[in-house]
């Protein structure tokens, strides 16, 4: 079995269903609502434990009830939470998310101020247990740490590039794989176009650079030449987390060994049918779900 570690932040999803995204101020009601955990790490994790990999999560949670809640869930879903760190007295983070009828979203995230950044205590951890080391921008220092003691273990590394305030410029630099979303890309680069911006991202790494385009597909860089992978027709219901499970299949998928195309045809085809289903986790499909859908997609 592939063992995989998820380095990063995990959040509660509050989600708001609505008719339509608010373009203005007011009052709205909403359909319906759900809470669910999130957070970019902590979702991978799941779709990576859902697709058969044994997966530890990496990361910081509040000792409140929302903190317990949140590791109670990524148990429940077979992802391991010995390697979390519970903060005293500290509040967990959380997010706002509000869902149309199309599947598209807002979302607001609260990271808490209460969870140190600080992540020295990654060090007394043996990262030379697992075959690939996932992390999300969302804790910096954590992603930083994580990354060089993979690489002195020689573990892979796989980068969630999302967008974030901080540079990300070393952690670039320090990952085997940066699998972008388009604003995470646009923000390191300074470009608008896609194909230039991974060009000019590839000139930070010798790893392979990617990026995510939702329903448009996926770009990638190989041996110099872009490459696209369209993305899948299937009923959107809602794309909360979409982007967190492509990570964690691409994680699964690279692990297995294969090539940059065939890892983002297959977590193409996960994130599509994670979009069938309301939430961040519920759609994950496993394997046998996964490779069914592939099998009959062109």
């Amino acid at each position: 079995m592939i063992r995989i570690a998820c380095v990063g932040i995990t959040v509660m999803d509050r989600i708001y269903y609505v008719e339509e995204l608010p373009a203005e101020g007011g009052k709205y009601v909403a359909e319906k609502y759900h809470e669910v955990g999130g957070g970019p790490a902590a979702t991978a994790a799941v779709a990576a434990a859902r697709l058969g990999a044994q997966v530890d999560f990496i990361g910081r949670v509040g000792d409140d009830d929302t903190g317990n809640r949140l590791l109670a869930e990524l148990e429940s879903l077979g992802v391991n939470t010995r390697y979390v760190r519970r903060v005293e007295q500290a509040r967990s983070s959380q997010s706002a998310i509000l869902v149309d009828n199309k599947g598209e979203r807002i979302i607001i995230n609260y990271p808490s101020p209460d969870l140190p950044v600080s992540a020295e205590w990654l060090q007394a951890i043996d990262f030379s247990q697992w075959d690939v080391v996932l992390a999300d921008v969302r804790w910096h220092d954590g992603a930083k740490q994580a990354f060089t003691l993979a690489r002195q273990a020689g573990v892979l590394t796989l980068l969630d590039a999302d967008v974030t305030p901080q540079d990300i410029a070393e952690l670039v630099a320090l990952s085997d794989h940066s699998a972008f979303s388009a604003p995470g890309l646009q923000r390191l680069t300074g470009k608008t176009d896609a194909g230039a911006a991974l060009v000019n991202a590839q000139t930070l790494t010798n790893g392979h650079v990617y990026v995510t385009q939702g329903g448009q597909g996926c770009l990638w860089l190989e041996n110099d030449r872009l490459h696209h992978q369209p993305g899948f027709a299937v009923n959107v219901v809602d794309t909360t987390g979409a982007g967190d499970v492509f990570h964690g299949a691409l994680a699964v998928s690279l692990a297995h060994g294969a090539s940059p195309a065939e890892a983002v045809r297959f977590a193409s085809g996960v994130a599509a049918l994670k979009c069938t289903r309301p939430g961040g986790r519920a759609g994950i499909p496993d394997c046998d779900q996964a490779r069914s859908f592939l099998s009959l997609s062109v």
